[in-house]
């Protein structure tokens, strides 16, 4: 079974609830947070289907679809829409950026997520995650919730079945690990590199610990989160240019070739 990885939490074990009655132990077979995708493994399930994906490339503004979950704990409750947008990136906070989500006019609630959005054929399209929020009212924002694709699901749900761990996300990655650049007004001016991965993207293009990321393919960068969305949108093997200053003020570009974002 897929489901969010921010649903599984911590948890290694489960008791999964089936629609017939059946309560079934489950244990955890991998997570893969940057997309939010965990995959948990039924014991003893009988006479249980699996669901069918389709092709989320092929998915069009405006088809019909239907989100399925647990809203608010009302189980198997439907809601319908249509889809608003294929392929908008998306922050979900806490470091995690999905880059190509379906956006969706059903309403996704708390309950929803690890759920399925299908089409009228019944075939999985995505998985809805989150809503968005209403910065200016506060809540979620009526008729904006996204859903991770099939084909991102069944990419990573694939290694994690396989191996337990992801090898090839389609994701790119600068190779290291960094905080937010604060200056003296106390703003966020970049992205501090902390630790590099040794002989990583980053490494190879001569970025060292402590400097200042401040823009990477010609798009600013104001803090960590603004780097991780711009490399979601990023491909693995692509050459940017990335503005870095280091602690004594000195500003230069370098060109880095991204990796493969692993987990």
């Amino acid at each position: 079974m897929v489901t969010n990885a921010h649903v599984v939490g911590s948890a290694t074990t489960f008791t999964v609830h089936l629609v017939d009655g059946q309560q079934l132990a489950a244990s955890l077979v991998g997570v893969y947070s940057p997309d939010d995708l965990a995959v948990i493994k039924l014991e003893g399930a009988k006479n249980i289907s699996a669901a069918t994906f389709a092709d989320s490339d092929a998915v069009q503004i405006g088809d019909i679809v239907f989100a399925v979950g647990n809203p608010l704990g009302l189980s198997s409750s439907v809601t319908d829409g249509i889809v608003s947008y294929n392929g908008r990136s998306v922050s979900e906070g806490n470091g995690v950026v999905l880059p190509s989500t379906i956006q969706t006019s059903a309403a996704i609630n708390p309950g929803n997520s690890g759920g399925a959005l299908v089409d009228l054929d019944g075939r999985v399209i995505g998985i809805p995650t989150l809503a968005a929020a209403d910065q200016q009212l506060g809540g979620a924002a009526p008729g904006i919730g996204f859903a991770i694709p099939a084909n991102t699901v069944k990419l990573i749900a694939g290694q994690l079945i396989g191996t337990g761990h992801v090898t090839r996300s389609d994701r790119a990655a600068l190779d290291i690990s960094a905080v937010d650049g604060i200056n003296a007004s106390g703003q966020a001016v970049g992205a501090v590199v902390v630790e590099l991965t040794p002989g990583g993207s980053a490494a190879r293009a001569g970025i060292e610990a402590g400097e200042l990321i401040t823009a990477i393919g010609g798009r600013t960068v104001s803090s960590l989160a603004d780097l991780q969305t711009v490399l979601a949108q990023m491909a693995p093997g692509q050459k940017v240019a990335v503005d870095v200053t280091s602690q004594t003020g000195v500003k230069r570009i370098v060109t880095a070739t991204l990796s493969q974002l692993q987990g």
